[in-house]
């Protein structure tokens, strides 16, 4: 599907779209990708880097606040990934208006134009603050997902279709806890929130896998949640600073002990598969067959999928393993 196809990332100057297009070309022939983004100087300095300097990439300055710029930037356009958004938590709590224009009406700016412009996919990426929100980056995130799988009804029969990808904390991306933690154990000491407190894992090339993966898959509506290992922030801690003093310093606004990424009410509507979860729609149109013919089977009644209360947990040898390319220097 992605080969000959033209393709358009929003954020793709972001640590997600960067890995996403460098993995695209490695792995497929697109006629082009575009990269949106509202930065000029990360836009540069992107194309200023080895890999990204081929045939077949083009930049395009826009933010997903402006419909018009949208409208320009998506034309012939087959497939777009929307990595696009406000991301820090402390940063929206303070600035939420901002949250909103970029998170949720960029949402809608990008299914209008889609529609409009006839694009065939569109993946939006979430995340695990997006469930049962407690903070307004999850509250936005998750709104945004209401509105991706509600964009297939504005589709109707058209071709283009929406669906949504949810996965927790990325490795090493920019503002995770790997970079801080390393820049900090030279001083002897190491701040953690909770000693309990547990976060999904995931490396980036893992997230391209799973986007890629469901492309491919996608009908148009599911959110598709993958199974990933959970760890300890303590542990994590431990491996980046073995001899560092771990000083709690308790929990911060908007911010939960225990991350999840499917609750006990939509697990109602969830499918299991080999490797991932797909939280169905609930759409007219869409097949109960749908999980006989793919593979997938209904979780237990009260499943939830959580970070506390995951089969796979990473070792200690694991963590410093997927953690060992960012702590140089």
């Amino acid at each position: 599907m992605l080969d000959g196809a033209s393709i358009l990332v929003t954020g793709g100057t972001g640590s997600f779209g960067k890995k996403f297009i460098e993995m695209l070309f490695e792995r497929h022939r697109p006629s082009r990708v575009i990269v949106f983004s509202r930065d000029e100087l990360k836009q540069f300095e992107m194309s200023q880097e080895p890999r990204f300097k081929r045939p077949g990439i083009g930049f395009f300055i826009g933010d997903v606040r402006d419909r018009d710029r949208l409208y320009m930037a998506f034309r012939d356009v087959d497939v777009v990934i929307h990595a696009a958004a406000l991301k820090q938590v402390p940063a929206c709590e303070y600035n939420p208006f901002e949250a909103v224009r970029t998170n949720v009406m960029g949402a809608q700016n990008i299914i209008e134009v889609a529609i409009e412009r006839g694009v065939k996919r569109i993946l939006a990426l979430s995340t695990d603050k997006a469930c049962s929100p407690i903070n307004f980056y999850g509250a936005t995130k998750l709104c945004s997902d209401k509105l991706f799988i509600s964009g297939n009804h504005y589709a109707g029969k058209l071709d283009t279709r929406f669906a949504v990808v949810r996965y927790g904390n990325v490795v090493g991306s920019r503002g995770s806890v790997i970079p801080f933690f390393a820049k900090l154990r030279h001083t002897g000491k190491l701040p953690i929130t909770h000693e309990e407190m547990t976060r999904f894992w995931i490396t980036l090339p893992q997230a391209v896998d799973f986007v890629i993966d469901c492309l491919g898959r996608m009908h148009g509506g599911e959110l598709y949640v993958p199974k990933i290992p959970s760890m300890k922030i303590v542990d994590l801690a431990r491996v980046i600073g073995p001899d560092c003093k771990l000083e709690v310093v308790g929990i911060r606004p908007g911010e939960k002990l225990h991350e999840a990424m499917i609750i006990e009410d939509d697990g109602r509507n969830t499918l299991e598969f080999d490797d991932h979860f797909v939280v169905q729609p609930q759409f007219h149109w869409w097949s109960d067959d749908y999980g006989d013919e793919k593979g997938g089977k209904p979780v237990p009644d009260g499943f939830r999928y959580s970070s506390d209360r995951n089969d796979h947990w990473l070792t200690g040898s694991e963590l410093l393993e997927m953690i060992q390319p960012f702590l140089s220097g």
